[in-house]
């Protein structure tokens, strides 16, 4: 995954997977359904690695670190947060 955008959406799927609402989504992983919405959504820029630890656990997911491919994977960063 190379955006806040994709990781929101598989975490949708995967909840939904899970017949977890929003809500209960967020009490479990101690945030709130407002920030999930908005996760889900691509609403947010920002998204702390605990929070998002957290979400994940609640998920059954964990992340693996894989070497990213040559397509500019910078430049996509820098285009999310509003860069040159």
């Amino acid at each position: 995954m190379k955006s806040l955008l994709e990781l929101g959406e598989a975490v949708a799927v995967r909840r939904k997977e899970r017949h977890l609402t929003q809500a209960e989504l967020a009490r479990q992983a101690g945030v709130t359904r407002e920030l999930v919405a908005r996760f889900e959504g691509g609403r947010v820029t920002e998204f702390g690695a605990r929070k998002l630890l957290a979400v994940l656990a609640v998920l059954g997911l964990e992340m693996i670190f894989a070497e990213a491919d040559a397509s500019g994977s910078l430049d996509q960063l820098r285009r999310e947060r509003g860069g040159v």
